[in-house]
Parts: structure tokens; C-alpha cells; sequence
């Protein structure tokens, strides 16, 4: 009985281990496999809404155009309904965005603020897109400080927008605006046609502007650089905004994707044009935002085309808003709330 227990307990051992020796070994967990484990982060997917764009000719257009141009040959991510207006039917654009036909503008800063009251907090700042762009020209050479503007007649155009406060603002603070004279044209190619016609010695312009009418008449040449003169007057302590984009809050929420990626692409595209001026300026004329690739190429390095966002670009705008308020108060109407400001 005990030999036949013993046999049956050895039995039970024997098949036992055959019973581990079957199952599978665990394999070593590799890097690959630990990788594997963590749960996939997926992209998001891609918002293909069109995106109805408005911008001016000039600096805020110039950025776009490496954009523009991969949008006409199919090769971008954004489906982009654009739209380039002259500095003349700047109009057009604050209409748009106020009745909702339009979704994002680039337009001049102080636009921004007008459009933000208008609408009832209806509109945010996604960057900033330019900024100064402005320079007085003279045919002659009486001109090397602000203060020798004195008893002058300077053409200017921009009336009611950013550069004739800019301009206003430092005759203030240079104390001469008592001793000056002036005269605003309603756009800058006409302004520019002056001078290269020598109808007028004196005047204003932005680029690029600028530099049609030191192509065409050699006889003038930059005075001053408005960019400096700022710096002088606010000691450094504020750019010269002068372009912003904005868009509807209301897309905005509905579309932040699609917004996000507008982003992105713009400041791809004017670091491109930054880059490369005679390549970007080649992409300019083929999306009909100026009709002369070598002015392109010349006027670029004076546009201070840029992106900025965040708080970075919160800082530099309330500043901005600050002295234009100073300066105007109607410029903007009012300072806006901090809700302007697009800070995903």
C-alpha cells in the first residue's frame, strides 16, 4: 500500500513538471515593447474648413505670399479663401469681419481695437504681422532730425489709421506739431506718383512704397527712419506695431484647429520671405500682391515683416494701444480688455 502511495505521489510530481515545462517562458520586455505599452497619441485631426482671409497690399501681403503661392499649386494643408485689397478699400475688410464674411484680417493695429469695440469683444489678435514700416522722404537734404520738420508741408496718407497717429504723436512729443503742416492722400500709390512726378518734396510713405519712389526719382532719399524716431521718443520700451492678424472669436472657438494651423503656416511663410527676398519676392508678383519683383526684393528688408504671438505679442500691443490712446483717443476709441488678446 505505502509503495503503491509512493507511486502515485511521484506520478502526481513527474506530471507536474511537465506541466510547467509547457508553458511559455515570459519574453524580456524590450525598449520598442515599453514603447508600445504607452497609449498611442493621435494627431489631431485636420479642420479643413475654408478660411476667408483678407489682407492688404504691401507688408501684411508680402508674408503671405510664399503661403498663397503653395495654396495655388495645391500643396497646403489650409483650404484659404483669400483676398487682397488696396490700403484704399481698407473698408472693405472691417466691413467683412463685422458682418462675418470675413474670418481672419490682417489689418493695422489700431483697427484691431476699433473692431473690437464695434463688435463687442467679437474679435481677437492672433499676431502681430508688421511692424514699422514707415519712412519720410525728401527730395533735397534739409531734413536730419525730427525737429527739422519745423514750418514744413509733409504729404502723408493713412489718414484715420496707424501711421497718421504714429506721425502726430511724435510731432507731439517732439514739440513741434503746432509748426507743421498736414496734407493726406487716400492712397499710398498716389502719394508715391507725387513724389516720383516731383509734384511733392516732402512726404511719408510705407514700404513698399518707399522704395517706387526712390527707384523711380533718385533725387529723394530717406530722411528718417519713423522706426527710429519711435525708439527715440518711447526710449526703447515699445515696437512700433503697426499690422496685426485678427480673426472671429466666433471661429475662433468653433475652428481652433484650423486657426492654430493659420498660425503655424503664416510664420513658416514669412520667415521664408524673410529668408530669401528675391525667391519671395517672385512669389509676391505671381499672387498679385505687387506687380514688380525687384521693388519686392528691395522694399522686404524694410517691411519688418514678423509673427509675433502670445505674451510677447500682448506686451508689445497694450503698449502700443497705450501711446495711441495718448496721442488720439479716437484712434482706438477705447483700450481694450486683455480679452483681445488670442493666448490659447
Amino acid at each position: 500500500m505505502k509503495r503503491t502511495l509512493f507511486t502515485l505521489l511521484a506520478l502526481v510530481l513527474v506530471i507536474t513538471s511537465l506541466l510547467a515545462s509547457c508553458q511559455k517562458a515570459p519574453e524580456k520586455t524590450t525598449g520598442a515593447d515599453k514603447t508600445s505599452e504607452v497609449q498611442t497619441v493621435t494627431e489631431e485631426p485636420k479642420d479643413e474648413t475654408p478660411i476667408r482671409l483678407m489682407a492688404l497690399q504691401g507688408p501684411t501681403g508680402m508674408g503671405l505670399a510664399p503661403l498663397l503661392q503653395k495654396g495655388n499649386a495645391g500643396e497646403s494643408d489650409l483650404n484659404l479663401e483669400a483676398t487682397i485689397v488696396t490700403s484704399a478699400e481698407i473698408s472693405n475688410i472691417a466691413a467683412a469681419i463685422a458682418n462675418g464674411s470675413c474670418d481672419i484680417a490682417a489689418v493695422p493695429v489700431n483697427l484691431a481695437a476699433q473692431l473690437y469695440k464695434k463688435t463687442d469683444g467679437g474679435v481677437q489678435i492672433l499676431c502681430v504681422n508688421t511692424l514699422g514700416v514707415l519712412s519720410i522722404l525728401e527730395n533735397g537734404n534739409e531734413i536730419g532730425s525730427f525737429k527739422d520738420l519745423k514750418g514744413k508741408t509733409i504729404y502723408a496718407t493713412g489718414q484715420g489709421s496707424t501711421p497718421e497717429y504714429v506721425l502726430r504723436y511724435l510731432l507731439q512729443e517732439t514739440g513741434i506739431a503746432e509748426d507743421v503742416t498736414l496734407e493726406f492722400v487716400a492712397d499710398h500709390t498716389q502719394l508715391a506718383s507725387m513724389m516720383a512726378s516731383n509734384l511733392t518734396s516732402l512726404g511719408m510713405l510705407p514700404e513698399p512704397n518707399v522704395s517706387v519712389v526712390l527707384s523711380s526719382n533718385p533725387s529723394f532719399r530717406k530722411a528718417l527712419d519713423i522706426t527710429e524716431e519711435w525708439n527715440k521718443v518711447t526710449e526703447g520700451k515699445a515696437d512700433l506695431v503697426q499690422g496685426v492678424y485678427i480673426a472671429r472669436k466666433e471661429f475662433i472657438e468653433a475652428h481652433p484647429q484650423a486657426v492654430r494651423a493659420f498660425i503655424k503656416a503664416y510664420d513658416e511663410s514669412q520667415k521664408a520671405v524673410n529668408a530669401d527676398p528675391a525667391a519671395a519676392a517672385k512669389a509676391v508678383v505671381e499672387t498679385g500682391i505687387l506687380a514688380s519683383e525687384p521693388i519686392a526684393a528691395k522694399a522686404i528688408p524694410g517691411c519688418h515683416i514678423t509673427c509675433v504671438t502670445g505674451e510677447e505679442m500682448k506686451a508689445g500691443v497694450s503698449r502700443c494701444f497705450e501711446v495711441l490712446f495718448a496721442a488720439e483717443p479716437s484712434s482706438i476709441g477705447e483700450i481694450p480688455s486683455d480679452e483681445i488678446y488670442y493666448l490659447p
